[in-house]
């Protein structure tokens, strides 16, 4: 019999802050992470707000230090994407004690780093500076830096890590297709331990337009830490949050051998695609019910066996509604005995990096028994009233299996079962 794929390690950076502890503690305090954007001006953006992560300034408990994490002359190297992972890397990293010596450990290493967009930033910078200063005055590193695979890149060449590299590009999904390819590599024998997880930091002016062209963002600006509204009738779009979530995974049998601690247990992955449109899933949530139902074949589990749902919801209209249908899909009447709570609601949207703080945050929810709350939802939409969406508090629940979804334009879905050591 396979031995089952385990958690030994967690890292997190997030706009609630820097590590797994002070985010996990102020997700379930009710904190919020959104608030107005400082990092450029917005006078003439119809967007103003976002989840940024905070510096020490802003956060002297929990705020970055990139000091720590990376000298200032290899910075100008690095896009803020691969930064963020670095950080999150090495926090999973010191937890699972996975620093191996010798080149047979290194090589079953793989290093699995999703990012839906890469370095955006990096991309509009230089655009701006080839246009007011010429070729000559780009960066050398300017392309590195950008590529989407590159937080992957920079935290293998850092650790020494010469197992699998990779890296999905599958918008909203990434983060958790890239936990599920890490899994596959433990089943395959390609790797013995795989770095999984997501990265993601394109909070710019273009992208905040462009996700605006297609009515995708909250405009709010009075109230930032409200604007998030998964399942709320005042809903008006999602808020960009940026980040990493990254996890240190490998079988139980090869934890127990070198003395690790087991976190959580990954004990179903599936994915699908929609095949419908570009950017929104069917109504009915087929695709996203097809890859709920691959998760569970993969776990071996019946669909009662779920206690605890973190929705993908962003608190877009079409995409909160398409998910349930899902879920109903594949719950039926159950559906409103199952808590659900979207913690985008603290957060904002990481995009790429959404599953793998999301897949973590439902690892302490089974570990902890301790369930976070969908914050600003005041009035549930008509059709969603039945449901248990663990407002505005979290709730202490024991849960055996948890579900986390992932879901990205082209139509891609994924979903992830997360059991209880």
């Amino acid at each position: 019999m396979n031995s089952p794929i385990v958690v030994t390690g967690m890292g997190m950076i997030g706009p609630l802050g820097n590590g797994v502890k002070a985010t996990w503690e102020r997700l379930l305090a009710g904190r919020s992470g959104i608030g107005p954007i400082t990092r450029f001006d917005t006078g003439e953006l119809p967007v103003s707000i976002a989840g940024l992560v905070p510096d020490l300034a802003e956060d002297p408990h929990a705020g970055l230090d990139p000091d720590t994490i990376v000298d200032a002359k290899e910075r100008r190297k690095l896009d803020l994407f691969s930064l963020y992972a670095m950080a999150a890397g090495q926090q999973a990293l010191e937890q699972a004690d996975w620093f191996p010596e010798n080149a047979a450990d290194r090589s079953a290493t793989a290093t699995i780093v999703a990012s839906g967009i890469g370095g955006f930033p990096t991309i509009t910078r230089a655009q701006d500076t080839l246009r007011t200063r010429g070729h000559r005055r780009l960066s050398p590193f300017t392309v590195p830096a950008f590529l989407a695979n590159l937080a992957a890149g920079n935290l293998s060449i850092r650790h020494g890590f010469t197992g699998p590299l990779g890296c999905p590009v599958t918008a909203c999904a990434a983060g958790i297709q890239a936990i599920g390819d890490g899994m596959r590599l433990l089943r395959s024998g390609e790797a013995e331990v795989a770095l999984v997880g997501g990265a993601e930091a394109c909070v710019d002016p273009l992208s905040l337009a462009g996700f605006h062209a297609l009515k995708a963002l909250s405009t709010e600006r009075e109230y930032p830490a409200r604007a998030s509204r998964p399942f709320d009738k005042a809903r008006d779009g999602f808020v960009m949050g940026e980040g990493a979530g990254l996890m240190v995974i490998e079988t139980l049998a090869h934890a127990e051998a070198r003395g690790a601690t087991p976190l959580a247990v990954l004990s179903g992955y599936g994915t699908s695609a929609d095949a419908h449109h570009l950017t929104a899933g069917p109504e009915d949530g087929a695709g996203a019910a097809a890859s709920i139902r691959a998760a569970l074949r993969m776990a071996n589990l019946p669909d009662e066996a779920i206690g605890y749902v973190n929705a993908h919801a962003t608190s877009t209209p079409v995409g909160d509604r398409a998910e349930i249908a899902a879920l109903r899909a594949v719950f039926g009447e159950r559906l409103g005995t199952i808590p659900i709570s979207s913690t985008k609601s603290a957060t904002g949207h990481l995009l790429g990096a959404a599953g793998g703080v999301e897949g973590i945050i439902t690892a302490l929810a089974v570990r902890h028994g301790q369930l976070p709350p969908t914050l600003n939802l005041d009035e549930v939409d008509d059709d969603m009233n039945d449901l248990d969406f663990i407002p505005g508090a979290s709730r202490a629940q024991a849960t055996r299996h948890a579900l986390c979804n992932g879901f990205g334009f082209g139509g891609v879905n994924a979903s992830l079962i997360v059991s209880r050591i």
